[in-house]
């Protein structure tokens, strides 16, 4: 049975408080990330940062410059998701599965004691489905006249 341990991941980016949004914007960009767990100076979850944050809060190219606000002038604390859904290491993957779709949440931050131990996200969770179906097909005849290829041209 996989859980929550097993698809979470643990080698986390995150940003303090009172980084810039430059700084978040170039981590998410160079780490190809959607999600920025804020932690404090004890290392606590105190907020989030998502792309949707990122993209509201940068200025627009179609302001006129003397108007813009440099991302450097923004910090991280101003545009972070301060009450953040959050799910215990101990949950079960169909537990967190339904509380990202009943919420229409992109991350779960798993923590344990207040410390923060990973993060699931819908990617993983798409990592799970296609796992299944792999599981699936498996025991499933072949059919070698349809390709992959046939299939995304439908």
């Amino acid at each position: 049975m996989m859980s929550l341990e097993m698809i979470m991941s643990t080698d986390l980016i995150t940003v303090a408080p009172a980084d810039t949004l430059a700084t978040a914007r170039n981590l998410m960009h160079d780490k190809r990330i959607h999600h920025l767990p804020v932690l404090d100076n004890d290392n606590k979850l105190v907020g989030l940062v998502t792309l949707t944050n990122v993209l509201a809060a940068t200025d627009s190219i179609l302001r006129e410059a003397e108007n813009r606000i440099p991302a450097n002038d923004i910090v991280v604390g101003d545009i972070m998701v301060r009450d953040v859904a959050t799910v215990s290491e101990n949950a079960s993957l169909r537990q967190a599965a339904l509380f990202l779709e009943k919420h229409r949440i992109g991350c779960l931050p798993v923590v344990n004691d207040g410390e923060l131990r990973g993060i699931v996200t819908d990617t993983d969770f798409v990592g799970v489905a296609i796992n299944l179906l792999e599981q699936i097909e498996d025991t499933e005849p072949f059919d070698e006249s349809e390709s992959l290829d046939d299939i995304a041209e439908a």
